[in-house]
């Protein structure tokens, strides 16, 4: 059962390295080159950038209704849209197939995200008496936040392919497509003896109550502004730092430096899932604030930049997976709806964000339109002080106990 539970997390990880790092968050990564062969402006980036991440809120969707009974089924059509859509970017002859593919593509990861909590959580061993149930808890949520840091990896390897094989941006869309596959196979592999049906810790995750929707007011507030405050780095944050001098390696240098942050939350992420959620929040979504508003006066001095980036990198991984304890903390047995439901609420920033930063980036500069990016990630703070966010278990009514610390 160990040895299943650890191949779990890591074809898990692998996954999310592929649909988030490798796929999704490169394309910012990859744009320059596109733009310049394709004639793609960025304002009309910023647009694909934001139709990618409506497109990601469908398959996160789908897997809010779906995940607890075809979690695998999610996994197999999140592997292939990733794969498509990275085919169809390798092989674009104009901007429409290229932009149709980032569309795409983006999907992956919003069907990934869902199943693999459900996937995760019935590798997860039991607990055989009730004492242990806090050990399993523990356990539970160590997993989740290590696959979910698979972020980080896949960044660092998109971070390489660029050294590798910039201005070439079409060789490493379809090395990611093939990257795809492979992990999608893993991870169908890893999880073939499980159960189609839920076991008895599942739910119906689809259906949700007054309650539970009325508990996670804080974190979708949450999710949203973090959306919104990072898409300048992950949409233009590599745009940014050729505009400032830096040669394309040298940027990729920077953008591996996110991945190596995002990296980072592996051996965090055991001290973060002891916080109270508020605590967790205020420091990673404050670090992404802080090094968005000051990555475009860095920009100029490369191990600054590199080292903004990191702190980026650690704050957003950790902060999406501060996103997974919170829900799973709210009503474990509806965590895979309520991880599919915040991240819909990140992603759903990400396109105003998006959007927003590029049309901002004629009129204001740089400057200005990362220092908006950042105060609005800064507000997004203010969920730290929602009572449901100083509660160990956010909401009393799924047994909070507030007297509990920050461990």
């Amino acid at each position: 059962m160990k040895r299943t539970f650890l191949f779990v997390i890591a074809s898990g990880t692998a996954l999310i390295a592929t649909t988030y790092g490798l796929v999704r968050l490169a394309y910012g990564l990859l744009l320059p080159e596109a733009q310049a062969e394709l004639g793609l402006g960025d304002a009309s980036a910023g647009l694909v950038a934001a139709g990618a991440s409506v497109l990601y809120c469908l398959g996160a969707l789908i897997g809010f209704v779906t995940a607890d009974r075809r979690p695998r089924a999610l996994v197999l059509a999140a592997g292939t849209s990733a794969a498509l859509g990275c085919a169809a970017m390798s092989l674009a002859p104009g901007a429409a197939v290229f932009a149709a593919g980032a569309v795409l593509s983006s999907a992956g990861a919003g069907l990934a995200s869902p199943a693999l909590v459900v996937l995760v959580d019935r590798s997860t061993p039991r607990a055989r008496v009730d004492g242990a149930r806090g050990i399993e808890r523990a356990a539970r949520d160590r997993a989740q936040t290590a696959v979910n840091a698979g972020t980080g990896p896949g960044l660092v390897i998109a971070g390489a392919l660029a050294l590798l094989l910039l201005p070439h941006w079409r060789a490493a869309w379809l090395l990611a497509a093939a990257v795809a596959v492979l992990t999608t196979a893993l991870t169908l592999s890893a999880t073939a003896r499980q159960d189609a049906r839920p076991d008895h810790r599942s739910g119906p995750g689809s259906r949700v109550t007054a309650a539970w929707l009325h508990a996670h007011r804080a974190p979708v507030v949450a999710a949203l502004t973090l959306g919104a405050g990072s898409a300048a780095v992950w949409s233009y944050g590599r745009s940014l730092l050729v505009a400032a001098g830096d040669a394309g390696s040298a940027s990729a240098v920077a953008w591996i430096a996110l991945g190596l942050g995002g990296v980072a939350v592996l051996p965090t992420g055991g001290w973060l899932v002891r916080r109270r959620p508020g605590t967790a929040w205020a420091l990673t979504a404050g670090t992404v604030a802080a090094a968005t508003l000051a990555l475009p006066i860095a920009a100029p001095v490369l191990p600054a930049a590199a080292l903004v980036c990191g702190l980026a990198g650690w704050g957003y991984t950790a902060a999406t997976g501060v996103l997974i304890t919170w829900t799973t903390r709210i009503e474990a047995r509806r965590a895979a709806a309520g991880t599919a439901g915040l991240f819909i609420a990140l992603v759903l920033g990400q396109a105003v964000g998006a959007a927003l930063t590029g049309a901002l980036l004629p009129a204001a500069g740089a400057l200005g339109a990362f220092a908006v990016s950042g105060l609005i990630g800064a507000v997004g703070l203010a969920v730290a002080r929602d009572p449901a966010a100083r509660s160990q278990l956010p909401h009393r009514t799924y047994g909070a106990n507030p007297d509990q610390g920050d461990g």
